[in-house]
């Protein structure tokens, strides 16, 4: 019997999860449109142990989202993710955002494209068919020539907020969006759980996030 903690802070969705062997049994998060990880992890990761029964010290594993997506968020998930392993001696295991979102629609028999949402027309994506990567995580600008080595030969489902920025322009009718799915804690679940039966785990010393792109400060024009 192995319980893993799974994080997910990647995007404006704060979750968190409590697995028994790849089966969620608790599940807490909150997306307000905003970013709350910091005010609302820690209380979430109390809340899943309750409802589930468990203390901390009863962990396999923890599990976080390691991008790509938001810097903050990534570094609120990954912070508090590294913390519990170094307090409890507990493996971390790091789950690509994009992958996770990809499996909250059936994947099987489908060509799926999560996107995350950057700036301007860009989105971060990856491409999965019947389930297995064809495309690694990668940041496009959109325009209407996008995918469309995909879209000629069948459907191609698109989900994640950077999939709204697409509607406009993708007018293939092979193109079908799948609104309001988030990267999820849920999702991780099951790829926590194969990744710790393989024993595909970090150095928690040396772990960082997925950023994808550098992250750029600006001076405040105050």
């Amino acid at each position: 019997m192995a319980f893993i903690l799974n994080i997910e802070t990647a995007t404006k969705n704060c979750s968190v999860s409590v697995a028994e062997n790849g089966k969620t049994i608790a599940l807490k998060e909150y997306n307000d449109g905003g970013y709350s990880h910091a005010e609302k992890l820690h209380k979430f990761i109390k809340e899943v142990c309750e409802q589930s029964n468990i203390e901390l010290s009863q962990l396999a594993a923890v599990a976080v989202s390691k991008g790509p997506g938001s810097y903050t968020g990534l570094r609120i998930g990954v912070s508090a993710a590294k913390g519990l392993c170094f307090a409890l001696n507990l493996p971390l295991i790091s789950i690509h955002t994009l992958e996770a979102l990809a499996n909250t629609i059936e994947t099987e028999n489908k060509v799926v494209i999560p996107l995350l949402d950057a700036r301007r027309m860009e989105v971060y994506c990856a491409i999965f068919k019947n389930g297995k990567t064809v495309e690694k995580v990668s940041a496009k600008i959109i325009d209407e020539n996008s995918f469309s080595e995909y879209l000629v030969e069948s459907k191609v489902y698109f989900v994640g907020d950077g999939a709204e920025k697409c509607k406009s322009i993708l007018k293939s009718e092979n193109a079908i969006f799948i609104d309001d799915k988030f990267p999820s804690a849920n999702e991780m679940s099951e790829l926590s759980f194969y990744k710790y039966k393989k024993n595909d785990i970090e150095d928690v010393a040396y772990f960082e996030p997925f950023y994808l792109k550098d992250f750029v400060t600006t001076v405040s024009k105050k």
